[in-house]
């Protein structure tokens, strides 16, 4: 519990006095049509794009469950935060394609390089998962988070869980609905440096107490190794350097959530750029979340300070270090956390639903009426993710567990069609479609099956295959996908050249090589340089 007062009440209210602000700044220039309310009018700087690619990102899990992990295991879980090459992939290799392709989402790109059938199936799961983990649990953790930290357990005779579910809700809902793109990518703006400075805080005051990082390493001895030996039964180190890269060049290059700030772009050279700036900040999660974990984890073995379970870490950390006034900003950071990933999850499904399904209906629809649709689906997601949260409730961690998973079992086969299809124009329709399918079964095979593990033991093929490290069962879907897609594009009719101009590395337009060839400078070469040069040190530092 953290004791909070006068004048971190104060900071709070003033953090949403500057929210209310730049939501009313953003929202004075109506949206007159679907690209304004879902692309910003793509008008996006790099500014706006890597800062709402950076906020969209950060979650609870990030403050509190990323913090716990830094307190239990280490750096183990820092390859999935040093990515920022993932992002850089996405912005030299993946927005010309798609920002060029004027999509505004990835199944209507999907349906541009391959069918009709793959966009459609692509939306349709995009959007149950959406709802079914990231929308609850994002509501179920942020709203536990806010619970264990502020200590309190009813308000008014109500559970204080509901009253800070609804509230994060109704306030992120609210902006979204009215403001649309343009008051999530600005609001973030503001939420990236709050976030920002009240992690950084933590850091700061946490190695002056602890004794320095010397100190850290010393206690965090076992644990200070990002590659780990292939007989970990956790992060073994093929299945985390190939699993993790499978995962993240999902999220970062194909996932709507992420894509559709590059989508918002005045032009690719602001798009790409976008993602220079993101890749920079990508690099911060690391030490701002995971190290702070290690500190605390250090203190503890120190008596210096006392927790029961390792996600307690971060709010013991608040709630013992820091003074008046800072827990403010800190509290404010997290709330700001949730909000942009609230904000960006029920704009991506409105967009999905209303592009993929409810205009492909009806393709005469006046962009009046999708602008009224989009907003109406923002509501019901809203409204979906919040009735769900019960059953969540009801079936406590261990759903919340399997849910956060479901993603490392859709990842590989999405990856693998975007990334087949963008490379090589051989692909064939059919191979992009089954591509998916197949994928989509198979992880959900996995998951169905790992309920059942311990009795599957010695069963050929389904023992393994059930309580197999789940790395390795992402990398063996993705071979599996892979090598699928490649037998059925043998045996299928391939597809006219024509047809895929521009949306393949070898039938990219000269006019569009110009454009992107036009828009690189010398600092895009160094800032790209200077961020993997970071990355590969860290991973040298930390070997």
């Amino acid at each position: 519990m953290i004791e909070l007062s006068t004048l971190d009440w104060l900071v709070l209210g003033g953090f949403f006095v500057l929210l209310a602000g730049v939501i009313y700044f953003s929202i004075r220039s109506k949206e007159e049509d679907t690209t304004d309310y879902f692309l910003a009018g793509r008008n996006a700087t790099w500014l706006t794009i890597g800062a709402s690619i950076f906020a969209s990102n950060i979650g609870s899990e990030h403050l509190v469950g990323l913090s716990g992990a830094g307190a239990s295991s280490g750096m183990a879980m820092a390859h999935w935060e040093l990515q920022s090459y993932i992002i850089l992939i996405l912005g030299w290799f993946f927005v010309p394609f798609y920002w060029s392709s004027g999509v505004y989402t990835m199944p209507e790109f999907l349906e541009r390089r391959f069918s009709e059938r793959s966009r459609t199936f692509l939306a349709a799961i995009s959007i149950v998962s959406y709802v079914l983990t990231k929308v609850a649990v994002t509501v179920y953790a942020g709203a536990l988070v806010l619970q264990t930290l502020l200590g309190i357990d009813t308000l008014w005779g109500i559970d204080f869980f509901w009253i800070a579910a609804i509230g994060m809700v109704v306030v992120t809902g609210v902006y979204t609905v009215i403001g649309g793109m343009k008051a999530i990518m600005w609001t973030s703006v503001l939420q990236t440096p709050v976030l920002l400075i009240g992690s950084i805080v933590i850091l700061w005051v946490g190695l002056d107490k602890v004794g320095g990082w010397a100190e850290v390493e010393r206690l965090n001895a076992e644990n200070m190794h990002l590659i780990r030996p292939i007989s970990d039964p956790n992060f073994p180190w093929p299945g985390v350097i190939l699993g993790s890269f499978i995962i993240g060049f999902w999220y970062w290059c194909t996932d709507q959530y992420i894509v559709q700030r590059v989508l918002s772009a005045r032009s690719v050279k602001e798009a790409r750029r976008g993602t220079l700036f993101a890749g920079y900040l990508k690099l911060l999660p690391v030490f701002i979340f995971l190290v702070p974990g290690m500190i605390a984890f250090a203190l503890k073995q120190k008596g210096l300070i006392h927790y029961e379970a390792s996600d307690q870490a971060f709010a013991t950390l608040v709630s013992e270090l820091l003074p008046a006034g800072v827990k403010g900003i800190v509290i404010g950071g997290l709330l700001a956390a949730l909000m942009s990933s609230l904000a960006s999850l029920f704009n991506s499904s409105a967009t999905l639903f209303t592009i993929d399904f409810y205009k492909k209906l009806k393709p005469d629809t006046s962009e009046a009426k999708l602008l009224q649709v989009g907003r109406l689906a923002t509501i019901v997601i809203v409204i979906l993710g919040m009735l769900w949260i019960p059953l969540m409730l009801a079936l406590s961690a261990n759903l919340f567990e399997y849910l956060q998973g479901v993603q490392g079992l859709i990842a590989p086969g999405i990856a693998a069609v975007f990334l087949l299809g963008i490379t090589t124009k051989r692909i064939t329709e059919a191979a992009g479609f089954w591509g998916l399918v197949i994928g989509f079964v198979l992880g959900m095979a996995r998951l169905v099956l790992s309920f059942f593990a311990d009795s599957l033991q010695g069963v050929p093929v389904l023992g393994w295959f059930a309580s197999e490290n789940w790395l390795y069962i992402c990398v063996f879907l993705f071979v599996v996908i892979v090598a699928l897609m490649l037998l059925i594009s043998l045996f299928t009719p391939a597809p006219d050249a024509a047809r895929l101009e521009g949306l393949t590395f070898r039938t990219l337009g000269k006019g569009q090589m110009a454009e992107v060839r036009a828009g690189i400078d010398k600092w895009d070469v160094l800032h790209t340089s200077a961020i993997i040069a970071i990355t590969v040190f860290v991973y040298w530092r930390f070997f």
